[in-house]
């Protein structure tokens, strides 16, 4: 598995205590839940592939 970034993320109260809240609800630390939805929103806005279609594409070098 790749080695993950570390870096400093300041964020307002509000959202905070919002995304605190989410997370638990869905029982995923916030740092899970952080990374969830900015990898989605990546694979949504198409600057990120999603890890199916990435192995998919690893496996068929004709696909694509």
């Amino acid at each position: 598995m790749a080695q993950k970034k570390a870096f400093l993320l300041r964020l307002d109260p509000k959202v905070y205590a919002a995304l605190r809240k989410w997370a638990a609800d869905e029982l995923r630390s916030m740092n899970g839940q952080i990374e969830f939805l900015l990898r989605r929103a990546l694979i949504e806005a198409g600057r990120l592939e999603r890890a199916d279609q990435a192995e998919d594409q690893s496996e068929d070098p004709e696909a694509g």
